[in-house]
């Protein structure tokens, strides 16, 4: 089987990245790349955070945030407020924010 492509895709000053979030989880973490039934690329992520009052989207936004030590006001939620999967876009650099979530992928 191969790798699934990226879940990340270039926009004018950013990158977009859909994630599968687990919110109530043992852990904050990122876990690498997976694909859905549906064949979507995901980038998985496990929050703390019950998924009430936006706690688990905030607290992803913190995660990815830190993880590649970005601002958190340069990660925005774009859709999936109320489900798993998740649309964010992250604001800056997309060759710099490609290489860092890359990074993190293999690393996972």
């Amino acid at each position: 089987m191969s790798a699934p492509s990226p879940p990340w895709t270039f926009k004018r000053d950013g990158v977009v990245v859909t994630v599968r979030l687990t919110p109530k989880s043992g852990r904050d973490a990122l876990e690498g790349i997976a694909q859905l039934a549906d064949g979507r690329a995901v980038l998985k992520a496990r929050v703390r955070a019950v998924p009430e009052a936006g706690a688990a989207n905030n607290a992803l936004i913190r995660l990815l945030a830190k993880s590649l030590a970005i601002p958190a006001g340069a990660v925005s939620l774009e859709s999936g407020a109320t489900g798993r999967v998740k649309t964010l876009f992250l604001k800056g650099d997309a060759n710099e924010l490609e290489s860092r979530l890359a990074a993190l992928s293999s690393t996972n």
